[in-house]
């Protein structure tokens, strides 16, 4: 097999991976609002793919530089070995997906290209591995702690919904002003925030150093909070307007904005053990990778978004509007979270840790703990698996093509 051959099989697991991130991973946030008959099916399984489509090409660089260069050192991912790892991590997901067990591709594309990397003679990279599992173990209790906080706020007969949902407004806005972006420069990562670029902006035309608000500067801060208000004081007027159609319009936009954020961290899963092959085979800038990302999940998502949609709505419908908000709040700023440092994260573990949060409120998460553990251990298992199995499949393709 020459190494052209091998090249367009590694572009072609890459698309596949991020053609079944599109179909699968990013289509629940839009669920509750179909469940609520704020929008139709196909409505929104079309803005799944717009959405989607956009964080991966505006806010999937930070994970793919870290799943494809900080995942092992010394060595270079190859074509052959970015094939090996998304092979291995496309055949483990599939394999969940029949047996009824979804298998978060963040720890199944971890572990393959660890596998591949070890393979190729690299050495672990530890502090990465530590700053992931620590941020994996505490997933679950951010989701739980946000999810119950905010059914509480939902739910508590001392504030009405007309403060309550602009509250939630407020910190969704003052995220929005943090997120990073692909197009914002930033001299010390890889995608800057608005907040920032404000900041610099301001510095630089008055030539001076800003003055810091508990380690924020000044007008990071001030910026951070004025467009929280801008967005609670529009939540506000869409709510007092009749509570009911305004609570489903922040349904909506909550569910775009977790899409639009899933689309960010899951695409890195898919481009980057593809790095290397786009900056130094086909000389091509990151641009060009999340393009090629963005672009299969666009068409993962309109070809089976859907279904997918369709069929969670029926369990979110039964949750109801408040509590599937409790639900997409926590997995908004914990994806946001992870983009800003770098980290990948499975989607299936961030939405079930805050739809537990988010039934605590009632007494039960709703979720058999029995049915949790079991999932955990089998993604687990998967991480493990797909290390090994990577790792081997690399070795045997490498001697069998005679291509490293």
């Amino acid at each position: 097999m020459s190494v052209l051959a091998v090249v367009a099989v590694a572009l072609v697991a890459g698309f596949f991976m991020a053609w079944t991130i599109g179909a699968n991973s990013n289509s629940p946030p839009f669920a509750p609002a179909v469940g609520a008959n704020a929008i139709p099916v196909m409505r929104a399984a079309l803005l799944v793919g717009i959405f989607g489509a956009l964080g991966a090409l505006l806010q999937g660089a930070s994970i793919s530089e870290t799943v494809g260069n900080d995942l092992i050192d010394g060595v270079r991912i190859t074509p052959l070995a970015a094939a090996a790892g998304l092979l291995t991590a496309a055949t483990f997901i599939t394999i969940g997906n029949k047996r009824g067990y979804p298998i978060p591709a963040a720890f199944t594309v971890t572990g393959a290209m660890v596998g591949v990397g070890l393979a190729l003679g690299g050495d672990a990279a530890t502090g990465t591995y530590t700053e992931i599992a620590l941020f994996w173990l505490a997933i679950p209790f951010f989701g739980v702690f946000i999810g119950f906080g905010t059914a509480k706020l939902l739910r508590s007969e001392r504030l009405p919904e007309t403060v309550g949902v602009p509250v939630l407004g407020f910190v969704t806005g003052a995220t929005v002003a943090n997120m990073r972006f692909s197009f914002i420069p930033d001299e010390e990562r890889v995608q800057g925030t608005p907040a920032r670029y404000v900041s610099d902006y301001v510095s630089d035309s008055l030539a001076v150093e800003l003055p810091a608000v508990a380690g924020y500067d000044a007008v990071s801060f001030v910026f951070t909070v004025v467009v929280g208000v801008i967005v609670a004081f529009a939540v506000r007027r869409s709510v007092q307007r009749s509570v009911e159609t305004g609570v489903q319009s922040f349904l909506v936009v909550l569910g775009a904005l977790v899409v639009f954020s899933s689309g960010g961290s899951q695409v890195g899963l898919a481009t980057g053990p593809l790095e290397s092959l786009f900056r130094d085979d086909l000389d091509l800038s990151t641009f060009y990778l999340l393009g090629f990302g963005a672009t299969a999940l666009l068409i993962g998502a309109w070809t089976g978004a859907p279904r997918v949609v369709q069929a969670v709505s029926r369990e979110y419908s039964e949750l109801g509007v408040r509590r599937s908000i409790s639900a997409l709040v926590p997995s908004f700023l914990v994806t946001q979270a992870a983009i800003t440092l770098g980290l990948p994260i499975s989607a299936n573990q961030v939405v079930i840790s805050s739809l537990i949060g988010s039934g605590l409120v009632e007494g039960s998460g709703g979720v058999s703990s029995s049915k949790i553990g079991y999932t955990v251990a089998v993604w687990l298992f998967s991480l493990v698996a797909a290390l090994f199995v990577a790792y081997g499949l690399y070795n045997v393709l490498s001697a069998v093509l005679g291509v490293s």
